[in-house]
């Protein structure tokens, strides 16, 4: 039997290394890995629509999440190039499930990497980051409150800085990868734990859904 869940009551693991909450805008609900559409991460049956905000690419130049997104699946990660543990975790594990997809599919996926800290990652600073997994991978960046806006519509919870004893501070966010197709709708998502060869699956379903 499927088991049912609320995004609402699913735990996410932050960088901040607490438990975050996914919000729940849309009421969305997913079902366990045991989906009968043949996806191993999360099936959500009320797919999130992907906003139509402007922010700013690496290159600084504007770049809208549904007309700049040129590619039939993009993936969207929210997170920051000081997070000390899942968001390079998350990150090599995209990098790495892509390339075990044959070409022609993962010419088809395009990663958005949306910065937490727009304080700190410039675009330089993004590139930079990026290219250590994916040259493919896409920064973005705006204002912290642009930043959440977007991040609350698809279900993920951004706290901004928390101010550490040593005087920096991290930025408690949620982890999930969520998977968008051409029709600019997210119908899965993945948490942080997601085993590399349940992605590349994913990834390759996603593709040949949306061709």
């Amino acid at each position: 039997m499927l088991l049912l869940a609320a995004v609402a009551l699913l735990a996410l693991a932050g960088c901040s290394g607490k438990e975050q909450k996914a919000d729940n805008p849309g009421g969305a609900i997913i079902r366990s890995s045991q989906d009968p559409n043949g996806f191993r991460g999360a099936a959500l049956d009320r797919p999130y629509s992907m906003p139509a905000t402007t922010l700013t690419d690496t290159n600084g130049n504007p770049f809208n999440l549904v007309t700049s997104t040129k590619k039939p699946v993009t993936l969207v990660f929210f997170g920051y190039t000081n997070c000390p543990d899942v968001c390079p975790t998350v990150l090599a594990d995209v990098a790495s499930a892509l390339t075990k997809v044959d070409q022609q599919v993962r010419d088809q996926v395009q990663l958005l990497f949306i910065t937490t800290d727009p304080a700190r990652d410039t675009g330089p600073v993004m590139r930079k980051y990026l290219d250590r997994f994916d040259p493919s991978f896409a920064g973005l960046t705006g204002s912290l409150t642009t930043i959440k806006d977007v991040a609350k519509a698809v279900g993920v919870p951004v706290e901004g800085m928390q101010k550490l004893p040593s005087g920096g501070y991290e930025v408690g966010h949620g982890a999930q990868v969520i998977g968008f197709g051409k029709d600019d709708k997210a119908h899965v998502l993945w948490l942080s734990n997601a085993a590399i060869g349940d992605l590349a699956h994913d990834f390759g379903k996603l593709v040949e859904e949306n061709r």
